[in-house]
């Protein structure tokens, strides 16, 4: 066995609120990696709609890694929901035309936070929010409606608003042996073979079969 199918929307059978993210978005500029999923009864298909203020023009990425779980509700603000902060207002005029255009903001005038990134493993919990460029660690969790405007170091919980470290999943040391094991870049038939490790506690068992497996 090798687990359900990455394109599968909807590999658990009789289950569709559950959908393997990748099978759905159209964006090239949302880039989701395989097992990733998103929860939500309503309509699991519609993860893309989550991805907010998204304009082409501006060019900025969502890039979401493997066996991420994502819970309903859960938002991403990208870097178009940005205002002009430097004069002394910030009402976007130049959005609506007819001669309001002459006030369009000129390159670099617009904050831009960078690409939005959310390594592997990241559980994000209900209707939690993450807002432009925030890079979000290996093995985080994010708590059910966090504000996350700030970058998340790997295997470490926050919550709140805005979020900030709860507490850290593992010592620096496990923190470091889990990022180098890198077991969500593995064949499936590995991790599959592997499962009691990873969902179990032994980072030194882990690392034994990794090593065995070479």
């Amino acid at each position: 066995m090798h687990g359900p199918s990455p394109d599968n929307p909807h590999p658990m059978e009789g289950f569709p609120q559950v959908c393997f993210i990748r099978n759905t978005v159209r964006n090239p500029l949302i880039q989701v990696g395989e097992y990733s999923y998103y929860d939500d009864p309503e309509d699991s298909e519609g993860f893309e709609r989550n991805v907010l203020y998204h304009f082409p023009f501006i060019g900025d990425r969502l890039v979401i890694g493997r066996f991420c779980a994502i819970a309903r509700g859960a938002k991403f603000i990208m870097n178009g929901a940005n205002h002009k902060l430097a004069g002394l207002s910030t009402y976007p005029f130049q959005i609506f035309g007819n001669g309001w255009e002459t006030v369009m903001p000129g390159p670099g005038e617009l904050p831009y936070k960078g690409d939005t990134v959310i390594g592997h493993d990241v559980w994000i919990g209900y209707e939690a929010l993450i807002m432009p460029g925030v890079r979000i660690g290996n093995g985080a969790i994010v708590s059910a409606r966090s504000v996350v405007t700030a970058d998340v170091a790997p295997y470490t919980i926050v919550g709140g608003n805005p979020a900030r470290p709860i507490k850290a999943r593992f010592d620096p040391e496990q923190v470091q042996a889990l990022q180098a094991l890198a077991w969500w870049d593995w064949p499936i038939e590995r991790i599959t073979a592997c499962l009691p490790l990873i969902v179990g506690g032994d980072i030194a068992a882990l690392q034994r079969a990794a090593a065995a497996a070479r």
